[in-house]
């Protein structure tokens, strides 16, 4: 298997490391400082038709591989990763869709979601139920043609501002993991939005609580049959871990890139400190890191497009995720070293970069679980 980008990949590289540059990174530091919705990069996103990447060609999408995909999350979390969030949030939400909704379902939301028309967001965890998503308490009663979901659900990205959320809930408790049903539910239907997070990083991505009171949802919307809701959410994760790999790939390049322009030009005891070897070596280890993790996100990612022959992606993807979210956090925190006390103030953007690499190594699975899914597969 190679890993080596083909020459329309290299050039989708290109156009989207200019693209970043020249209307994404600009808006970043402001949509941080501020914590606003990134709606002028959203938008600019669209008009790349970006959000199509994700959806096959059957429903209006551009059908692009996941190594493509890859790229564009990387190059957008380079220039700023809250954008980044905003874009995989409704490929993680529509994923479901995609491979256990039915047609109808799939050509009523899915154009739209390419078109950037609509977005979504992905439900699954839940304040008492985080990396124990078995101990869920959201449930869903069958009433008719419909059914009536009730609770809430926690920790959810682009909350309020997705119009449709994928939300996993329990339709027998009793069952634990395998009485948990997968929904497609439409924002206007009675969901509430009580909570948003004042966070550490990704501050320009709202994230905050989703409430259910008596939400009446028609059975059609219901994603597979009752109780393949674990099943579902696992298959989910396991074809989105690798694009989160991606996006802390992206912080991490950031935070090399910088440096390395902050040490040509900030000089001591007469010298640019890029003469200093410690210093030099230190850029070396975060390069070697960075590049390491870039080739085992490509590696889950062409996992994914070949169909995964092996059955070896929920290993890679969760050592994908795990090793460039370890490396985005140790890179942008060498970047903010090697910028000193400059490093600490928001007037330089590697405090940002180091804020923003710390979720990954927490949502879509903490690293803890990460090694949990690891080592499973290898005892297996």
């Amino acid at each position: 298997m190679s890993f080596d980008l083909t020459s329309e990949q290299r050039a989708f590289r290109d156009v989207m490391h200019n693209f970043v540059d020249e209307r994404i990174a600009p808006n970043a530091a402001r949509y941080d400082r501020d914590q606003v919705y990134p709606q002028d990069s959203f938008n600019a996103c669209v008009e790349m038709e970006l959000p199509s990447l994700g959806v096959p060609e059957a429903y209006g999408g551009a059908g692009a591989d996941m190594v493509t995909q890859a790229i564009m999350a990387e190059e957008l979390a380079r220039g700023c990763a809250s954008t980044s969030v905003t874009l995989l949030i409704s490929k993680l939400g529509m994923l479901p869709i995609m491979n256990f909704a039915s047609e109808e379902i799939k050509h009523q939301y899915l154009p739209r979601i390419a078109n950037g028309e609509i977005q979504a967001s992905y439900c699954l965890s839940e304040a008492d139920a985080g990396s124990d998503v078995a101990a869920m308490r959201c449930r869903a009663v069958r009433d008719g043609d419909d059914y009536i979901l009730n609770g809430s659900k926690y920790w959810i990205t682009n909350v309020g501002v997705s119009e449709t959320y994928t939300v996993f809930a329990s339709t027998n408790q009793e069952a634990r993991s395998h009485g948990i049903t997968c929904f497609l539910v439409e924002k206007d239907w009675g969901v509430q939005f009580p909570k948003h997070e004042d966070k550490l990083g990704l501050r320009a991505s709202p994230t905050g609580e989703v409430v259910f009171n008596d939400v009446r949802v028609p059975a059609s919307h219901r994603i597979g049959a009752e109780g393949e809701g674990f099943k579902i959410a696992m298959h989910t994760l396991d074809r989105s871990r690798p694009t989160i790999g991606a996006q802390a790939v992206g912080i991490a390049q950031a935070s090399i890139d910088y440096a390395a322009q902050y040490m040509k030009g900030r000089k001591a005891f007469g010298a640019p400190i890029a003469d200093l070897q410690g210093l030099r070596f230190m850029l070396a280890d975060m390069a070697i890191r960075t590049e390491a993790a870039r080739a085992l996100v490509y590696r889950a990612c062409a996992t994914i497009d070949a169909g995964d022959p092996e059955n070896q992606l929920t290993y890679l993807g969760a050592a994908a995720k795990s090793f460039a979210s370890d490396t985005a956090m140790s890179v942008s925190t060498d970047a903010v070293q090697l910028l000193g006390g400059y490093g600490f103030t928001k007037e330089f953007p590697v405090e940002r970069f180091m804020r923003d690499a710390k979720i990954t190594q927490i949502y879509e699975g903490t690293n803890q679980v990460q090694r949990v899914v690891i080592s499973k597969y290898l005892l297996k």
